[in-house]
């Protein structure tokens, strides 16, 4: 596909997309401040100014994002000192690239030449949109880690956090952890329950997706629409039926019954997974290890298992996320004796706020990112394995 060459852009139209970034942003440091408006008014009139002179210094433009960084580091240092100047300095690098991105087109230079205006237009604003989302998901997660290394029994930054001063952090929440014996516990229960839900899950969920692939087996979709329900039907309705359901059978507030309910949350995460990476799968290999001899368990294990393998160990992950997360079910159908993390943490919402609670959630966070990263590297191998990506 040929680029569209790079071409200088006009001042007024520098200028204008400039002055709509710089709105967006001062929106957010107004606010800060006390005044979204004048935030607005203030981004838009130095982001217009910014973009307008720009298109004249092209030839400039390492000094001229040299002295915007620095101007905005000073200012924002003004502002709130040195949190707020590190912040204002990455303002002026992310906005001293974007004006000159815009005034030399380098925007287009990647896209197609045929591409119009409106449809450049919506190619940009569909990703500002995801970046939105992205940041609006992300910025709890970016919140709580570092709140986790306060110094004080507090939900909020003290004044030496802010000021970067040593006496403002410490690992003491995070002593308080592995030093509890209730929080302990309840790691050790999240231990002995998210494993053995995850075994469950992967092979009942295995064999549903291997069975549910079959052409000839009646009702596919609607026995599909039940085993993935979990997903789809609240999880306080599940967790009120599970409750009734067990009383009745003696299994309410036992460990088996608590794995079992984990392990029916677990399940549609794996056929998902499973039935995704079977829409590949030749089935010409297993009619040929038939036909050399095999019976179905050894074709399984020595033909489809280790092709199919990334989907399963995938579809094991996100069943163990779902288990280790998990706090409504096992409210309802556990017990005391089976108290996981997510329950304790929620105990500590409820009756006593504790900020071990800020260390339990970034080492889970922490744990989701290996496991959610190890998910990718598998879709990727089982990509290569099919033949869908080159490399």
């Amino acid at each position: 596909m040929a680029l569209t060459p790079v071409k200088k852009q006009t001042p007024t139209f520098t200028a204008s997309v400039s002055a709509a970034a710089g709105a967006f942003a001062g929106l957010f440091v107004g606010t800060a401040q006390g005044s979204g408006l004048l935030g607005i008014v203030v981004g838009a009139l130095l982001m217009a100014i910014l973009g307008f002179v720009s298109t004249g210094l092209i030839e400039k433009e390492k000094i001229v994002r040299a002295v915007v960084l620095v101007a905005c580091g000073i200012a924002g240092f003004a502002i709130g000192g040195l949190p707020a100047g590190i912040i204002g300095a990455l303002f002026g690098l992310f906005f001293g690239w974007f004006v000159f991105w815009l005034a030399t087109g380098r925007y287009r230079s990647r896209l197609a030449p045929y591409l119009t205006s409106g449809q450049v237009l919506w190619h940009f604003t569909f990703r500002v949109i995801c970046g939105v989302i992205f940041v609006f998901l992300i910025t709890p997660i970016l919140v709580v880690m570092p709140l986790s290394f306060n110094a004080q029994d507090f939900f909020t930054f003290t004044p030496e956090m802010l000021r970067f001063e040593a006496e403002g952090y410490s690992l003491k929440h995070y002593r308080d952890f592995f030093t509890s014996d209730q929080w302990q516990s309840a790691l050790r229960n999240s231990l002995t329950i998210a494993p053995m839900a995850t075994v469950l899950s992967v092979g009942f969920g295995t064999l549903a997706a291997i069975g549910l692939s079959q052409p000839h087996v009646p009702f596919r979709r609607a026995i599909m629409a039940i085993l993935i329900s979990p997903m789809i039907v609240p999880l306080i309705i599940s967790a009120a039926g599970m409750y009734f359901f067990y009383s009745r059978i003696g299994l309410q507030g036992t460990y088996f019954g608590v794995v079992l309910a984990h392990a029916a949350l677990g399940i549609p995460f794996v056929i998902i997974t499973v039935t995704a990476t079977l829409v590949g799968f030749d089935r010409s290999l297993t009619r040929a290890a038939a036909n050399m001899g095999a019976d179905p368990v050894t074709t399984f294990f020595k033909v489809q298992m280790p092709l199919i393998l990334p989907g399963v160990i995938s579809g094991g992950l996100f069943a163990f996320i779902t288990s280790f997360d998990e706090v409504v079910v096992v409210l309802f159908v556990g017990s005391a004796g089976q108290k996981t993390l997510p329950w304790q943490m929620f105990t500590g919402l409820r009756e006593q706020i504790s900020p071990t609670i800020l260390a339990v959630a970034t080492i889970l966070v922490v744990i989701s990112i290996c496991l959610l990263t190890t998910v990718e590297m598998l879709r990727r191998r089982s990509e290569r394995l099919r033949g869908i990506t080159p490399t």
